[in-house]
């Protein structure tokens, strides 16, 4: 059974920190790229991050580089996002989606809400 489970939101002031995880079971996650999106309300879902499968390779977007890291732990079949310097601009559900290298299969986890706010 395929599942990706995120964890790890909440609430944060801000300026304060938080780290995401992704736990994948049921498929092997080695083979797979990692992105993290998120979608704050009224918005399109945007791109966060991008690890490559093996983790060698990383793409941020404009308005996460420099405060956001993307990792992954093969071993543990797990992903992180640490999120450093959080904004109120910062606030949404955040997803992580896993993508195999043909692009072909994708699975999609449930979201984990973070808010920015004092």
């Amino acid at each position: 059974q395929v599942q990706v489970v995120e964890s790890g939101g909440g609430l944060v002031q801000p300026g304060g920190s938080l780290r995401l995880s992704c736990a994948a079971s049921g498929f092997t996650f080695s083979h797979y790229a990692m992105t993290w999106y998120r979608q704050a309300p009224g918005k399109e879902r945007e791109l966060v991050a991008v690890i490559s499968s093996g983790g060698k390779s990383t793409y941020y977007a404009d308005s996460t580089k420099g405060r956001f890291t993307i990792s992954r732990d093969n071993a543990k079949n797990t992903g992180y996002l640490q999120m450093n310097s959080l904004k109120a601009e910062d606030t949404a559900v955040y997803y992580c989606n896993v993508r195999d290298t043909t692009g072909a299969v994708a699975y999609w986890g449930q979201g984990t809400q973070v808010t920015v706010s004092s």
